[in-house]
């Protein structure tokens, strides 16, 4: 009974773990977003931005997949 219960608790917890995974596909789609948004009003400065852009997302999709990977290790490591 007990060893139920300490494997309900750590699907839960992956559930609440995998929230993270949607955030960064969320995170990704602001960043991205607003890098057209301000590449359409100064097309110049597009370029400049770019590896901006690329670190942010590089950023964000690592949060998702540390997100991802803590999940598995409740879901697995019980």
């Amino acid at each position: 009974m007990e060893g139920d219960i300490a494997l309900m608790g750590a699907y839960i917890g992956a559930g609440l773990a995998a929230i993270g995974c949607g955030a960064a596909g969320i995170g990704v789609g602001h960043i991205a977003g607003n890098f057209l948004s301000g590449a359409l009003r100064n097309p110049s400065a597009a370029a400049s931005q770019m590896a901006n852009l690329f670190v942010g997302i590089a950023f964000a999709e690592a949060l998702g997949i540390f997100a991802f990977l803590i999940a598995l290790l409740l879901m697995f490591a019980v």
